[in-house]
């Protein structure tokens, strides 16, 4: 197992063929006990809090695991949440070091005074003005000479921040046992075998690799666009590597799954394909079902950052028994939970409920506010700590997550996801919630994404319906627009949850969020749509 291949990044393009390096399970505990040697000769207290701010590559994979075994606290955050964002998240969690490429320790040294406790700072590549050590430096450790310190399940690991999508970035604290518990169910509910080859488009799921014994494949795209990614890339690695799973944002399989369906391509090494980060959509699930390997299927883990993975569920399954409900109002089925998961559904409340005899949970069927526990789920957040009250309840010992979303369980025990406990429509009438009205709308042949928001005061909020088409079917005028608006609106009064929709607007491009390019930034159209129906757009 040491001299399999643990780590393959890609080169460059000579003619037709990709030239590729790779590392082995040998060569990747070797340097990374080679770096956390070289970490502890410079002085790194254990438990300091260290950003990583590297691209997705052998060296990233071999820092992190450094880190880990140096008894060190890995600050792991998304550089596409925008310069203002990343800067508050890095100052909000006081590091005490930066391991950086060369922009990143530009950006440190110039804004030095937000970030007062960063003494250890390693460049990544070629040191410019600000000194200090490289990661060459760090490889001149002895790595025999090199004693991990001792890490109990309890210590902290990791500190990795959320999306943001409902409100600013958070801190999660992730401990050892978390880490630990999510190879553990990964592993064992998929049935991943040592072996295998994984292509994965989200970076932190190649440190999972590395635990299983999987190779990891690094992509080349970059992952804070993946809607951008080049098919033909992943397609390339997933054919020269032999890959067998491969995990991606949907929007990174939306573009995948239609470019295989268009040119005929098939992929019959890929047997498990992953999607998360927002409900998949079915044509997605069925395009690329269609292209891995016929005894092949693909699979949506649910969860959040504070607490993955919760549950899933199979295309096949989707396909063939739970699509038609939602496209009707059902909701979305995310799957029954993983062994180590225990759930609730209670009544929505959105105020803090500090212990669970607070709690009052629902029936069967009815929507309600999902709360969960397990060895997965994380217990705190350490930067914007006032979000603990809001997100977690005590349980004696045991501490239960609040996801901040909504939707019921089915007789089969399975979680029917209705959206963002945040994004639901208040109306005078009652509640609306995203996920069952918007699959409505999306079997439409002209719609590519939608959208539900409410504009008004909570509790009287008016429902608005955004849309966006594909882009083959774009608006050609404002006849086109009302005749499709026409359209929608007619189809909304077929189906129970839609029928108070009254106004429709046209937007060219919903905004996501960073991470997955899925989700919808909700917050964002508000203002936009109420500013839209001013000037009369929308009209019923």
């Amino acid at each position: 197992m040491a001299d399999a291949i643990a780590v393959v990044t890609p080169g460059n393009r000579r003619r037709d063929l990709r030239k590729y390096t790779t590392w082995t399970f040998r060569d990747l505990d070797r340097d990374s006990t080679t770096l956390a040697a070289g970490l502890h000769a410079l002085g790194v207290p254990r438990g300091s809090r260290m950003v990583l701010l590297v691209r997705p590559s052998f060296d990233f994979i071999s820092l992190t695991f450094a880190l880990f075994k140096a008894g060190m606290v890995t600050v792991l955050i998304d550089p596409g949440m925008g310069r203002k964002n990343l800067i508050r998240c890095l100052q909000d969690v006081e590091p005490d070091g930066f391991i950086a490429i060369p922009l990143g320790q530009a950006i440190r040294s110039l804004l030095r005074h937000r970030f007062p406790h960063a003494r250890w700072n390693v460049t990544v590549g070629r040191r410019w003005f600000w000194g200090g050590p490289t990661i060459r430096d760090l490889r001149q450790a002895n790595p025999d000479q090199f004693v991990a310190p001792a890490v109990s399940e309890e210590d902290p690991a990791a500190i990795i921040f959320t999306t943001g999508s409902t409100g600013p970035p958070k801190g999660v604290l992730y401990r050892h046992g978390n880490f630990s518990s999510q190879v553990d169910e990964l592993r064992d509910f998929y049935d991943v075998k040592p072996g295998e080859v994984d292509l994965p488009c989200f970076p932190l799921f190649a440190l999972f690799n590395c635990a299983m014994g999987v190779t990891t494949v690094v992509p080349d795209m970059d992952p804070t666009r993946p809607a951008k990614a080049n098919p033909q890339n992943i397609i390339n690695a997933i054919c020269d590597w032999k890959v067998t799973q491969a995990f991606g944002s949907p929007a990174v399989w939306n573009v995948v799954g239609r470019y295989c369906e268009s040119r005929g391509v098939r992929l019959p090494t890929l047997r498990r394909v992953l999607s998360a980060g927002a409900p998949v959509p079915p044509h997605v699930l069925r395009r690329m079902k269609d292209a891995i390997a016929p005894d092949g299927d693909v699979h949506t883990p649910y969860g959040a950052t504070e607490s993955l993975p919760v549950a899933s569920i199979a295309a096949s399954e989707v396909l063939s028994e739970t699509a038609e409900r939602t496209t009707h109002g059902a909701g979305t089925c995310v799957g029954p939970r993983f062994p180590g998961i225990r759930w609730k559904i209670i009544r929505i409340c959105d105020e803090p409920i500090r212990t669970m005899d607070q709690v009052v949970e629902v029936r069967q069927g009815e929507i309600g506010e999902i709360i969960v526990s397990g060895p997965v789920v994380t217990s705190e957040y350490v930067t914007r700590r006032e979000a603990n009250l809001e997100h977690k309840i005590q349980d004696g010992d045991t501490v239960w997550h609040r996801i901040g979303d909504v939707g019921y369980l089915d007789e089969q025990d399975r979680f029917w996801f209705c959206g963002r406990k945040a994004h639901r429509v208040q109306t005078a009438e009652g509640d609306m919630f995203t996920e069952p009205c918007e699959a409505i709308f999306n079997q439409h042949p002209r719609v590519y994404r939608t959208a539900l928001v409410g504009i008004g005061p909570r509790g009287d909020q008016e429902p608005v319906l955004v849309v966006e088409t594909w882009p083959e079917h774009r608006l050609k005028s404002p006849q086109d627009a009302e005749s499709l608006r026409s359209d929608l609106l007619e189809l909304a009064q077929k189906h129970q949850p839609t029928r108070q929709i009254r106004k429709v607007l046209f937007h060219p491009s919903l905004p996501v969020d960073i991470r997955h390019n899925a989700k919808i930034f909700r917050e964002k159209l508000v203002p936009w749509a109420e500013q839209e129906l001013r000037v009369g757009r929308g009209r019923s």
